[in-house]
């Protein structure tokens, strides 16, 4: 018989996400997956799954959930109050609900991402080699909802002897590199970038962080021809504040890229909360 999880109640945004669909964006379809992959993947070790198995990413917590068996649970990212059958537990170490009981998640007290791993995996099906839910795309799984049933599935590997992971929380700067259109603009725009200030926005999802600070100039003025986009990117619109491109961000793009943060720091940039401020510097 299939052990299945139950949502009562899914928070403010609950999605099942993987590793993502790599390799496909020449077809028009980007990677999405967990957009902080750092936290997905230890969720995952320490349930025994193997790394790139499926899990929940639940915005800024509040999820309820019960099970019908024994199940194993870990939670990772953002750190919320978290119960199991009505007691305190906490985040970064494996967890047992027995079947019956509820998991109940409060708001994160830090970061707006966090991760529920399943010992087996969440087993819905796959679309693109892939059980993501893409937001931008519509692809995979949706949202969740009070009442979706998630099947486990049987995919794991030993149990880790662990009782909690030691994880330190972030520091809110971000090394970058210099991008492809740098020279479109002013001189100052690079030193402004990473010496000021940004903040982030109410506008930020999964597909991108909207920041708010000093405008970059443009030296250049002529439209730009559509052309790749990669995570991490700093796209500049007209307005001259840049975009942080996340999970779910378009394969393509119109707006010159000035910067791109480097690959490690872009799960915690996914941590990033509305009011957030954040700080670049040069990568070494």
């Amino acid at each position: 018989m299939t052990t299945t999880l139950e949502v009562l109640a899914p928070g403010p945004l609950a999605t099942v996400q993987d590793l993502g669909r790599p390799g496909l964006a020449a077809l028009g379809v980007g990677r999405s997956g967990a957009a902080d992959r750092s936290a997905l993947r230890l969720a995952n070790r320490l349930v025994g799954n193997p790394e790139d198995a499926a899990a929940l990413e639940l915005t800024f917590g509040g999820l309820r959930l019960r099970t019908d068996a024994a199940v194993t649970l870990a939670l990772t990212g953002a750190p919320c109050p978290l119960s199991v059958g009505g007691r305190a537990a906490g985040m970064n170490a494996p967890l047992s609900l027995r079947p019956g009981e509820e998991l109940e998640l409060g708001t994160p007290t830090w970061g707006t991402r966090t991760y529920l791993a399943a010992r087996g995996g969440i087993d819905v099906p796959e679309v693109l080699g892939s059980r993501s839910t893409d937001t931008l795309a519509g692809l995979g799984p949706p949202p969740l909802r009070a009442a979706t049933l998630l099947p486990l599935g049987t995919r794991a590997l030993h149990l880790p002897r662990i009782d909690q992971a030691p994880v330190r929380l972030p520091a809110p700067v971000l090394r970058i590199e210099p991008g492809p259109r740098t020279h479109w603009f002013t001189p100052d725009a690079l030193t402004l970038l990473h010496t000021e200030p940004y903040r982030v926005t109410a506008e930020s999802n999964r597909i991108g962080a909207r920041l708010d600070g000093p405008e970059l100039r443009r030296a250049e003025t002529a439209e730009l021809e559509p052309e790749g986009m990669m995570l991490g990117s700093l796209q500049v619109p007209p307005h001259g504040r840049p975009v942080l491109l996340l999970a779910d961000h378009p394969v393509t793009g119109g707006y010159p890229v000035i910067a791109v943060v480097v690959d490690e720091d872009v799960d915690r940039a996914a941590q990033l909360r509305p009011g957030d401020e954040v700080r670049f510097r040069p990568a070494p």
